[in-house]
C-alpha cells in the first residue's frame, strides 16, 4: 500500500498537542515508515494494573491511537475519523519499567474503510507483546 505521506511524526504530534490534549503526554511518533507508523507510549504508572504489567486496555489505546495517527498521516487532519472493528491478541507481559511501542502496517486505505496491524512491543524487547488488527471509518470528504 503505497499512498503519499501527508504528515510526518512532527505534524502528528502537534496534532496530538492542539486536538487531544488529554493522551498528548502519553503518546510520541517516533517515526512515519513507508507502511505506517511507530507510536510510543511512555509507560507511567497510571498505565499499570496489579502485577506490575501494563494494563489491556493501555494497550488496546496505544494500537486505537497508533491506528488513527498512521491513516491521519496518509489523508491528514481529519478528526472525526473513527474505529469500527478491533481484535487484540494480548501475547505475553509487558514489562513494567519500559516504554512500549506500536508498529502499524496500513493494509488497505480506501475513500470510506481503512484496515490495519498493529503490532505492540516493550522497548528493547523483540517478541510482541500484543497484535491488534483494526479498522477504521473515514468520513466523506467535504463535497462528495
Amino acid at each position: 500500500m503505497t499512498k503519499p505521506i501527508l504528515m510526518d511524526a512532527r505534524a502528528l504530534n502537534d496534532f496530538v498537542t492542539r486536538d487531544f490534549g488529554q493522551v498528548a503526554a502519553d503518546f510520541t511518533v517516533d517515526a512515519v515508515t513507508d507502511q505506517g507508523i511507530r507510536l510510543r507510549l511512555i509507560v507511567a504508572d497510571r498505565h499499570l494494573r496489579p502485577g506490575g504489567t501494563v494494563s489491556g486496555p493501555t494497550m488496546f489505546a496505544l494500537a486505537d491511537v497508533a491506528v488513527y495517527l498512521a491513516i491521519l498521516s496518509r489523508i491528514g487532519p481529519v478528526a472525526l475519523a473513527v474505529t469500527t472493528g478491533c481484535s487484540i491478541d494480548f501475547m505475553r507481559k509487558p514489562e513494567a519499567g519500559r516504554d512500549l511501542y506500536c508498529d502499524v502496517r496500513l493494509l488497505k486505505l480506501g475513500r470510506v474503510l481503512a484496515v490495519a496491524d498493529a503490532l505492540i512491543f516493550s522497548d528493547g524487547v523483540e517478541d510482541p507483546v500484543a497484535r491488534a488488527n483494526m479498522t477504521y471509518s473515514i468520513p466523506p470528504a467535504p463535497g462528495r
